[in-house]
């Protein structure tokens, strides 16, 4: 539990009940989870609203990612990086499974230099790739 205090910590948020609980399950937890999945664990405790700006806060503190899929959902990943917000990137490939419909990163996998035209800025780039996963495809 001291890594979970620390992180929190290092990123410069308050350490609240909340926020240790649920970085303690992304922390503990290889794909990528929705604001359902995190509710559906901590439901009978915190409200929605306050789940939700719990991992808004992760994200724009840069402990946590947002990656969308084909549907819109958004799910959240654990930052496995050493840099302290605004600094914070993550320009990895993400997959998805079509059998169990997990996300994972793939850290290993780097987005590619995009060359834009003259006065076009890149905020952000998702790569999503769909197919079957180690566990499935056993």
């Amino acid at each position: 539990m001291s890594d979970i205090v620390s992180k929190i910590k290092e990123h410069g948020l308050r350490i609240t009940p909340i926020r240790k609980e649920i970085l303690t399950v992304f922390n503990t937890t290889d794909f990528a989870l929705s604001h359902a999945d995190i509710e559906t664990k901590f439901a009978h405790i915190y409200d929605r609203v306050t789940i939700y700006r719990t991992l808004t806060a992760f994200v724009e503190a840069g402990i946590i990612h947002k990656i969308s899929d084909e549907t819109g959902i958004a799910k959240y990943a654990m930052c496995h990086h050493h840099q302290i917000e605004h600094e914070h990137q993550d320009n990895h490939v993400h997959f998805k499974c079509s059998v169990c419909e997990k996300i994972e990163c793939l850290h290993s996998l780097q987005i590619p230099d995009f060359h834009l035209p003259k006065n076009y800025t890149m905020q952000q780039a998702n790569l999503l790739v769909e197919g079957i996963c180690a566990n499935c495809n056993q």
